[in-house]
Formats: structure tokens, C-alpha cells, sequence
């Protein structure tokens, strides 16, 4: 059997990331079977099990991928400015809307309460999260002390849990308030933070 190449295992990859995406937004992270994934890609059981043992993986690889993204464009906007706090949540707010359905995140949250590995997952990718945000606020109040309370690092750890609640804040209400307008909210964040 002839080896594919490492641009079309990542391709691959990616087209069960994005099956495993829709049926967790269509049918939740519960309801979703391997079966289920395996069908909506197109692709061969034998082909999804060569690259994920099951779907705990896969929703791992995505959150992963989604983060990596996230910070990657945070990153490369930062290299040569100091982002400032609103314009740190635009982009991930705008990146998470982009890449994932909001339905399908609360759904993940609200599982992680009651599977013990889904939290343990979501705990490492919240602690990743918080140490990346923690570190782009620092940077932010160690060029504006004037704007901060106390030493920047020790505001921006203090900060980043209530930052992060506002993004997630967004998640939630875009998915469960029916006349949420996410677009005014992106607007009122730089008054806001």
C-alpha cells in the first residue's frame, strides 16, 4: 500500500475534524457516535481509526487545532504591537466563530460536568488558554502600568479569569439568547475592557 503524503494526512485529518464538528452540533458530544463520525466524513472505519482511537481523541484534536489557530493569530498580531485587552478577545471571539459552531462548545462544557475525561480535557485546554491570555495581559500592562492595580504580572493573573469569562460569556449567550447580537458586543468590549 503506497504511503500517502504528509500534506494529505493532514487534509484527511482534517475532513474527519470537520464531520466530528458537525455531528457534535448537530447531535451533541453524547449522542455522537464513531459510527456516526465515520459516516458523515465519507471515509472508512479503518481510515477514522487510523488516526483517532475514538472520539474523546477527536474532540481533543479539536480543541487543540481551534486553540492553535486562535494563538497563532494572537501571536502573529502581537509580534510587532501590544494588543489590548478588547483587541485580545475580538480575535478570539472572531476565531471561535469562525471555526466552531457555538452550539457545539456549550454542549462540550455542559458534558464535561458529567464525563470525568472530557473534563480532564477541558481543564488542560483552559489551563493553555489562561497561561496564553495571562501572558498577552502582561505584556499589555507592563507597557500601561498607569492603567493597571499593582504589578502587571500579579494583574494580569488576577485579570485573565474574568477576561476569559467574558469570551466564554459571549459563547453562551450567542448560543442560548435568541436576539444576542453578537456584533454589538465585539463593538461595546474595548469600553468595556
Amino acid at each position: 500500500m503506497p504511503k500517502i503524503s504528509d500534506e494529505r494526512r493532514e487534509e484527511r485529518r482534517g475532513q474527519i475534524l470537520d464531520a466530528a464538528v458537525r455531528c457534535f452540533s448537530r447531535s451533541g458530544y453524547h449522542r455522537t457516535s464513531m459510527t456516526d463520525i465515520i459516516a458523515e466524513s465519507g471515509l472508512s472505519s479503518g481510515a477514522i481509526y487510523g488516526y483517532f482511537r475514538g472520539k474523546q481523541e477527536i474532540i481533543h484534536a479539536v480543541a487543540h487545532s481551534v486553540m492553535q489557530g486562535r494563538f497563532g493569530e494572537l501571536n502573529s498580531l502581537s509580534e510587532d504591537r501590544v494588543l489590548t485587552p478588547a483587541q485580545i478577545a475580538s480575535v478570539l471571539i472572531g476565531g471561535l466563530r469562525a471555526s466552531l459552531p457555538t452550539t457545539m462548545l456549550v454542549q462540550v462544557w455542559a458534558e464535561a460536568t458529567i464525563d470525568a475525561e472530557l473534563r480532564a480535557m477541558f481543564q488542560e485546554v483552559a489551563g493553555t488558554v489562561m497561561g496564553q491570555v495571562s501572558g498577552l495581559l502582561e505584556r499589555w500592562a507592563t507597557e500601561y502600568p498607569e492603567r493597571v492595580d499593582g504589578d502587571p504580572a500579579g494583574w494580569a493573573r488576577r485579570s485573565t479569569p474574568v477576561f476569559v469569562a467574558v469570551v466564554m460569556g459571549f459563547i453562551v449567550q450567542s448560543t442560548l439568547v435568541d436576539e444576542f447580537d453578537g456584533d454589538a458586543f465585539v463593538a461595546a468590549l474595548p469600553g468595556v475592557l
